[in-house]
Order: structure tokens, then C-alpha cells, then sequence
């Protein structure tokens, strides 16, 4: 066996270091923490072996979540200091009309979502996917999210069909949500009414009818009355609560007329939310939030892996200058640590 020595072996290690750092200041990326210390990515995808073949040519579908890795997530959250990442199902879902399907997918992606955290229990955490809008199956895989994997949080979309969150009929996944204190990140979708609209020529849905999807589902679970009727749901809003903050004045002079849903009034509702800002790290979006919440309701996350590098996102939020340094490390990691306090070590 070759025996190389100590001088060569130092000289060899430094180099590569300094070939990885010299990488990142080449590509503009942010510097790289160490693992314990790193920022924790609250909005990141993953796509289960079961998943990627059921959605196939399904609207809606980002082909850069097909080819989709852990090696992948891995690799992009050590070159953007990302410490963890809790990943959840994106577009399209797992709700295509069949129960029997949903109720599959579920519990297929939720398995493997586990086995994704059990492998690597400090890098990932787990918002398991609810199979929506069926209610037993949901109540049913809730239990086995919780009680048998030991998921971070559940994963649901803003809207089913023509049901969106705050509907009454999901009012028994609620109550159970809420028993369980359970954090829960809401990922937009395009509604049936909206997504296959022709306004604009070139313009998917993701670029208008997401926010205003989130904005529907906001408005669905306050004005619903579910906002405070459970309160200790903890909601977490893709991309900065969409449209809501541009539109809150708006909506809270409508909330005048909802004293029994909103006693307390909407804006009361959104200072408790989560907020994570995946394809929001710009001025007007960001600003914008600010005048409804501190940063210790905002997360960082990043739509990875359409949604750009960890990386990317870290210097657009730092480059706003509207953080203060205390401000970014709470948005980075200390607010999701508070919300998932396993991360903590």
C-alpha cells in the first residue's frame, strides 16, 4: 500500500479546500457554514420514486423535480451553507381524482420522505403530504405521519378541485392538526378556474396565479374562522404569503364585516403566520411583508430545485439590504430552529 506523507497529505487537503472556496467566490455564491451552524431550507422539494412515475406529462410539472436526487439537495445545500433542508411534494401534487391513488402517493412518498431523514437525520426533516381533499385518509395518514415516522410537519397545497384551505369540509383535519400543534407548510397551486387562462402570451401559472392562490388560502383559513378557532396550527406561507401583503388593507376592511370569524381582526392572524421567502428574495415582495410581520415570522427557503441555489437565494436576501445581520441569522436558521428545535445541535 502506497504510503503518502504527512506534508503531501496537508498540501493536498489545503489545496482542494482552497480550489472549493476559490469555486464559490467564482460563482458568486455565499460562504459555506459549518453543518451545525448553517441555514435551514423550510421550502424544499422532493420527489419520490412513486411520485415521479405517477405525475408524469401531468400539468403543472417542473421537469427539474423529476431528476431530482438527494445527492442533489445535498450538494447544492454544502455549496450554500445549508445546514438542513425539510423537503415536501410540490406541483402537482397527489391529488388527480382518484382516492385510491391519493391515499398511495401518501403514504409512498411519506415512507420515503422517512427513510430520506433516517438516513441523513441532520441534513433533511419531513413535511409529510397529506392525500387531500379525502378526509378519513388524511385523519388516517396524519396518524401515521406523526405517530409512526416522526414527521417535522405535514405539506399541503392551498386548493383541492374547488375546495380551498378554511373549507368546512376539512374542518376534522383541522381540529386534529391543531390537537397535534402540528406546523404546516402550504404550497400554492393553480386552481381549476385559473391555470389554463390565456391573458398573456408565454405566461404559466406560476408566475401570477400561485400568489394568488396562497392569497385565497389565506383568506379561506381566516375568514373561515379556522385561524381562530385553532390557533396552535402553525402555518407556514410559500413565497412570502403570495399577494397578501400588497392586498392586506384591502382584505382587512373586508374583515370588518367578519367579527365572528375574525374577532381580532386579519392582521392579528397574519403576525402569527410563518412566512418562507422561496421565490420572493426581491425588494417589492420583501419590503412589502415587512410593514405586516417582524422577521421573526420569516424563513428562509428556497423552491429548490426549480426554484434556483441555495446559494443564489442567500446573496439576494443578503444583497436587499434590508435585513440587519441579526435579522438574516434569524431568517437563515434561529426562527426555524424555534419551530423545529431538533435542528438546534
Amino acid at each position: 500500500m502506497a504510503i503518502v506523507d504527512r506534508r503531501t497529505f496537508l498540501t493536498a487537503t489545503l489545496a482542494s479546500l482552497g480550489a472549493a472556496v476559490t469555486r464559490a467566490a467564482e460563482d458568486g455564491q455565499a460562504s459555506v457554514r459549518p453543518a451545525g451552524a448553517g441555514r435551514i431550507d423550510m421550502h424544499h422539494h422532493f420527489a419520490p420514486p412513486a411520485w415521479i412515475a405517477d405525475v408524469a406529462g401531468r400539468p403543472l410539472l417542473q421537469p427539474a423535480n423529476t431528476r431530482w436526487t438527494p445527492a442533489q439537495s445535498i450538494e447544492d445545500m454544502d455549496r450554500g451553507g445549508v445546514a438542513a433542508a425539510v423537503v415536501s411534494i410540490t406541483n402537482p401534487g397527489i391529488w388527480f381524482g382518484d382516492a385510491a391513488q391519493t391515499r398511495r402517493l401518501a403514504r409512498a412518498c411519506n415512507d420515503y420522505g422517512a427513510s430520506l431523514v433516517s438516513d441523513r437525520p441532520g441534513r433533511f426533516g419531513l413535511f409529510a403530504v397529506l392525500p387531500l381533499p379525502d378526509v378519513d385518509a388524511t385523519l388516517s395518514e396524519i396518524s401515521h405521519a406523526y405517530d409512526s415516522l416522526h414527521a417535522d410537519g405535514v405539506g399541503v397545497l392551498t386548493s383541492y378541485g374547488d375546495m380551498w384551505l378554511g373549507h368546512r369540509s376539512f374542518r376534522p383535519v383541522m381540529e386534529e392538526l391543531n390537537r397535534r400543534r402540528a406546523l404546516v407548510a402550504v404550497h400554492p397551486t393553480a386552481a381549476n378556474c385559473c391555470r389554463n387562462l390565456e391573458y398573456a402570451p408565454g405566461v404559466r401559472p406560476g408566475s401570477i396565479e400561485y400568489g394568488t392562490d396562497t392569497t385565497r388560502a389565506i383568506m379561506g383559513v381566516a375568514f373561515s374562522g379556522d385561524a381562530n378557532r385553532f390557533p396552535d396550527i402553525r402555518f407556514i406561507w410559500s413565497h412570502a404569503g403570495g399577494t397578501v401583503p400588497f392586498l392586506a388593507g384591502r382584505i382587512e376592511g373586508a374583515a370588518n364585516g367578519a367579527k365572528d370569524a375574525l374577532p381580532k381582526g386579519f392582521a392579528y392572524e397574519l403576525k402569527r403566520f410563518y412566512y418562507d421567502l422561496a421565490g420572493a428574495a426581491n425588494r417589492g415582495a420583501v419590503a412589502s411583508l415587512l410593514q405586516l410581520v417582524p422577521a421573526t415570522q420569516i424563513l428562509f427557503g428556497t423552491d429548490f430545485p426549480p426554484g434556483g441555489t441555495s446559494a443564489a437565494v442567500a446573496k439576494s436576501l443578503s444583497d436587499l439590504g434590508l435585513f440587519s445581520d441579526a435579522d438574516l441569522r434569524a431568517i437563515d436558521r434561529d426562527n426555524a430552529v424555534r419551530l423545529l428545535p431538533r435542528f438546534k445541535a
